[in-house]
């Protein structure tokens, strides 16, 4: 099952493309065949320096690296395989030859009409509430007259002959039976003026010669299907498997968009998602796994993944289900390597941690809370700075601390904390000592708790008690409990 990628240069990569990419994927993976990527650039106008770069680089970010086509080696941009160029654009030659081919068959005309009168005929066809579609003026042309005007250098399209009395019948991977009529169908343009190919005859061509096993594509292609179906069977060729993914969704059931949120892969990569997070997230965007499983690697995506699991409806790009999916990935990564990986974000703003002992100790702390890596420096500020702590941080209703209950619980800590022996400063023994005073002196814990975690750390959120002050040491914990009383 070799299947392809084909994206135009437009842009940045977009979140439904990259998930259009992950199925293509691992539909080949499970089959032992090939990815491919191909680009398609035939609308100029459109094409966006960088784009291409931009997609290759969201792609291996995200562990879906073609194995033919358009790929990175050696960190360069290059073509690998038989089937190429993968490049439309390098393509024109391939086209016209079957282009050609369709106009002499009978299964494609000339178009000479402008686009002034196309403009006023779609006009004329609204207001008369008729669906827009060409009018077959040019079907009519004689071939001299043809010839004649082509001759004459006048600018012209290749139209697809629709066949208006037959219905189109297709058995979609994802929706099942579709049916088309023919006579509601356009006859579309196939080769443009300037001499470029639209979409339609180019994926058809390609996906032929590149001996592709399945087309995954956006719903918005759907109706585009019968031109393609009809295509294939005009040129002699079977056509491969089609499976139209629904629309990725807003809150509000909108297409996403960029009005309402992020939709570029880059943007994820610069806001410090993983890549399996965001890999794993776009997977359960429509696709069902039939389990309560939710977390994913893309090995064991490439095992359970089932196209006929993938629903029809469109699925709701939820922001906070992501953000929880990227707490999970994060906690998944190794003590160590997480500590390397904030290190450098953590040196640079607070250069004594460089030489710190105990850096993997504090950074342990952190790593069940952390979200991001950039959130790393904040959360462990407290470690290399002496934080500031106002009193409306250390009352808390909800633990029933008040303000003025705050200066005795304050100097019963000082004084239980001032009795642990520096040999005996750990875990283990300040949870013993400071519940002990919980019993004995008529506190909640929570009493206690909440204000020694807040002006040891100045954080309304931050690790426990226990543990903070257990690497903090002694001194440092008498010395800031001490200046909280003030």
């Amino acid at each position: 099952m070799r299947t392809r990628f084909a994206p135009s240069p437009t842009g940045f990569l977009h979140v439904g493309g990259l998930r259009t990419a992950l199925f293509a994927y691992i539909l080949a993976k499970q089959s032992g065949d090939h990815f491919l990527l191909r680009i398609e650039d035939t609308d100029q106008g459109r094409s966006v320096p960088g784009a291409i770069e931009n997609i290759l680089k969201s792609l291996y970010w995200a562990g879906i690296t073609p194995d033919e086509g358009v790929i990175l080696k050696n960190g360069a941009m290059t073509q690998e395989g038989t089937k190429g160029p993968y490049i439309q654009s390098e393509r024109l030659s391939t086209y016209h030859r079957y282009a050609e081919e369709l106009r002499q068959n009978g299964f494609a005309y000339p178009c000479f009409c402008s686009q002034e009168r196309l403009e006023q005929m779609r006009k004329d066809q609204v207001a008369h509430k008729e669906a827009p579609m060409y009018d077959r003026l040019c079907l009519s042309l004689s071939e001299a007259d043809v010839k004649k005007r082509t001759a004459a250098g006048e600018p012209h399209v290749l139209r697809l002959k629709v066949p208006r009395d037959e219905k189109i019948v297709f058995d979609d991977d994802i929706r099942g039976k579709v049916e088309f009529k023919a006579w509601t169908i356009d006859d579309q343009v196939l080769l443009k003026s300037d001499g470029f190919p639209t979409y339609h005859l180019a994926h058809v061509v390609d996906d032929h010669l590149m001996d592709i096993g399945i087309v995954i594509r956006g719903e918005e292609w759907l109706s585009s299907l019968p031109k393609h179906l009809l295509l294939f069977r005009a040129l002699g060729w079977t056509p491969p498997r089609y499976a139209h993914l629904s629309l990725i969704l807003n809150h509000d059931k909108s297409k996403l968009s960029k009005r309402q949120g992020d939709v570029a892969v880059e943007d994820y990569i610069q806001k410090g998602y993983l890549p399996e997070a965001l890999v794993n997230f776009i997977a359960l965007l429509g696709w069902n796994p039939d389990t309560p499983q939710e977390i994913f690697p893309l090995k064991e995506l490439t095992e359970r993944f089932a196209i006929e699991n993938v629903q029809k409806s469109g699925a709701v790009f939820d922001v906070d289900k992501l953000n929880w999916m990227q707490g999970q990935w994060m906690r998944k990564i190794p003590e160590k390597e997480f500590a390397e990986r904030i290190r450098p974000s953590v040196e640079t703003h607070f250069p004594s941690a460089a030489h710190d002992p105990l850096f993997m100790k504090k950074t342990s702390l952190i790593h069940e809370r952390v979200t991001f890596f950039s959130e790393a420096p904040h959360m462990l500020s407290f470690f290399y700075e002496e934080p500031s702590v106002s009193h409306e941080l250390l009352a808390n209703a909800k633990q029933r601390v008040t303000k003025k209950e705050l200066p005795n619980i304050l100097s019963k800590l000082l004084k239980t904390l001032a009795a642990i022996p520096e040999t005996e400063w750990n875990e283990e023994t300040l949870k013993k000592n400071i519940f002990a005073l919980s019993e004995e002196g008529g506190f909640s814990r929570g009493q206690l708790l909440w204000p020694l975690r807040a002006c040891l750390t100045g954080l309304p959120f931050s690790p426990g008690a226990f543990e903070v002050a257990a690497v903090l040491g002694k001194e440092k914990v008498l010395q800031r409990v001490e200046r909280s009383k003030q």
